[in-house]
C-alpha cells in the first residue's frame, strides 16, 4: 500500500513528537544520575548540569553504604512493600468482585459508601486516634492497615470485572461452579493485567512510605528507607565535610539507590501495566 505524501508527513510529526517527549523524559534521570557520579567540582566548572560526565566518584554511594541503617532500612521497605502489596491486592480483589456484580444485595449502597470515602478524608488526628487505640503505633502494621484499601484502585478493578462478558459467568454456573471457583479459575487468569497495575500503584506507594512512618513509628529499627535517606540528607547539610561530599551530590545519589529497585522491576510487567490501565479505564 502506497503511502500519500500528507501520511508520511504526518508519520514523520508523530515521531518527532515522540522523539520530543522521550528526550524530556529522559534528560532529567541522565542528570540524576550523572550528578550522583560526577566529582563536585567537576559539577562546578559546568555550571551545575552534567549530562554525560567525564569523570566518575563513587564517594557519594560510598557515604551514603557506610551508614549500617540504611541497608536496614532498605529491608524494612521492601519487607513492607511486599507484606503491603500483597495484603493490598487480596482485599480489594475480594471487594471488587462480588460489587461487580449488580445481583449482590446492598450492592449499590456500599459502592456509594466507598465513592464518599474516596471524596471525603477522615483526616490525620481521628486515623492516629484509631491507630494508637489498637495498639498498632510502632508497628509495621501501622504503615499497611490505614492503607489497606485504596478507593480509587477498588474502582478501577471494579470497572475491569464488569467489563468482562456475562457469558463467561452464565456459562461456568451451568457448569456447576460457585462464586470462589469462578475467580480463582475463571476471573484470576483473566484479569492478571489489572491486578499487576494495581500492585504496581499500591507497590510504589508503599515503597515511597513516609508520612505514615512519621506519624507512627518512633524505633529506628521500624523506619522505611525513606526515613533514613531523609535523616542521612539532613545531617551531610550540617557536616563539616561538604567539600568531600557536598549535599547535593549526596541527594541525587540517594534519588538513585531509591529508585532503582521500582525501575529495575518495571520493565518486566510494563505490558501488563499499559494493558490493565486501558482494561480498567473502560467498561464494555
Amino acid at each position: 500500500m502506497v503511502k500519500s505524501k500528507g501520511d508520511v508527513l504526518f508519520n514523520i510529526l508523530v515521531y518527532v513528537i515522540i522523539f520530543t517527549v522521550g528526550l524530556i523524559c529522559l534528560i532529567p534521570v541522565l542528570f540524576v544520575i550523572s550528578a550522583s557520579v560526577t566529582p563536585y567540582s567537576e559539577l562546578l566548572k559546568n555550571g551545575g548540569f552534567v549530562l554525560i560526565p567525564r569523570k566518575f566518584t563513587n564517594v557519594a554511594y560510598v557515604e551514603m553504604l557506610a551508614d549500617g541503617a540504611l541497608s536496614h532500612a532498605m529491608w524494612v521497605t521492601v519487607k513492607l512493600t511486599v507484606i503491603a502489596t500483597a495484603l493490598n491486592l487480596v482485599v480489594t480483589l475480594m471487594l471488587a468482585y462480588p460489587l461487580s456484580r449488580h445481583s449482590m444485595p446492598l450492592s449499590g449502597a456500599m459502592m456509594k459508601i466507598v465513592m464518599f470515602c474516596m471524596l471525603f478524608d477522615a483526616g490525620i488526628v481521628p486515623t492516629y486516634l484509631i491507630v494508637r487505640k489498637t495498639g498498632l503505633i510502632n508497628t509495621l502494621w501501622a504503615m499497611i492497615v490505614p492503607t489497606l484499601v485504596s478507593a480509587y484502585n477498588l474502582v478501577i478493578m471494579k470497572a475491569f470485572f464488569e467489563g468482562l462478558p456475562e457469558e463467561l459467568f452464565e456459562a461456568a454456573r451451568i457448569d456447576g461452579a460457585n462464586e470462589f471457583r469462578i475467580l480463582w479459575h475463571l476471573i484470576l487468569p483473566m484479569a492478571l493485567p489489572i491486578i499487576l497495575t494495581i500492585g504496581m500503584y499500591y507497590a510504589v506507594d508503599h515503597w515511597n512510605c513516609y508520612l505514615l512512618s512519621i506519624y507512627y513509628i518512633t524505633k529506628d529499627q521500624l523506619k522505611p528507607l525513606q526515613v533514613i535517606l531523609r535523616r542521612l540528607l539532613d545531617a551531610s547539610r550540617n557536616a563539616a565535610d561538604q567539600e568531600l561530599v557536598p549535599t547535593e551530590t549526596l541527594k541525587m545519589a540517594a534519588v538513585c539507590y531509591a529508585t532503582a529497585p521500582i525501575i529495575v522491576v518495571y520493565p518486566f510487567i510494563q505490558k501488563y501495566f499499559v494493558k490493565g490501565t486501558l482494561a480498567g479505564a473502560v467498561k464494555g
